[in-house]
């Protein structure tokens, strides 16, 4: 099964993306921890994503594809979980071609949605618990963040609905609420694979 968790920065996609991992062995692709880890490795990759991303813009689609391919190619398990990525249209068609390529399709697009302002205060917390800040986490950055956002990666929505697989999610509520809610999606999926 492979899924895509879909949203604007802040809408606890990451944390979605883990409960489903644990809960049905699936591999998360999370573009931001994959160059978080190049960061913190201080590769050449890494010193190129820090700068851009302290600017909350996005790093090349080739980098990102180029990462993603290795990690399905070289990765067992029951499927794939991609968070945070594709954030355009072009990204979006690379993905299916890609996986088209290695014989498997995309099977969900799940969107959290979460309004603007609460996705500010969400940030503002997170960034004042010191075990969970990142060098991202601050107002100017999510803003433009969130204009990012909204100019590009929300327009692969009609993309996926023309598709039949995109679903949306009420992410205001209880972590609990979300996470029954994507877990409902994904029965019906696993029916429809059945």
């Amino acid at each position: 099964m492979i899924i895509v968790l879909f949203g604007p920065p802040g809408a606890g996609k990451g944390t979605q993306a883990e409960r489903l991992v644990d809960k049905y062995q699936l591999k998360q692709l999370s573009t931001g921890d994959m160059l978080r880890d190049d960061i913190a490795k201080g590769s050449e990759l890494g010193k190129k994503a820090k700068v851009i991303m302290d600017r909350g813009e996005l790093v090349s689609d080739e980098i990102i594809l180029s990462m993603i391919k290795e990690k399905i190619k070289n990765s067992e398990g029951n499927g794939f979980i991609f968070d945070g990525f594709p954030r355009n249209l072009d990204q979006a068609k690379a993905l299916d071609k890609m996986l088209n390529e290695l014989k498997l399709s995309l099977d969900l697009v799940i969107e959290i949605v979460v309004n603007d302002d609460i996705l500010i205060n969400r940030i503002e917390k997170r960034a004042q618990e010191s075990q969970n800040a990142r060098s991202d986490d601050n107002e100017t950055v999510l803003k433009n963040r969130l204009n990012v956002y909204h100019q590009s990666t929300e327009k692969i929505k009609p993309y996926y609905l023309n598709q039949k697989k995109l679903v949306k999610i009420d992410g205001v509520r209880s972590i609990e609420q979300v996470s029954q809610d994507i877990e409902g999606h994904i029965l019906n999926i696993g029916k429809q694979l059945s």
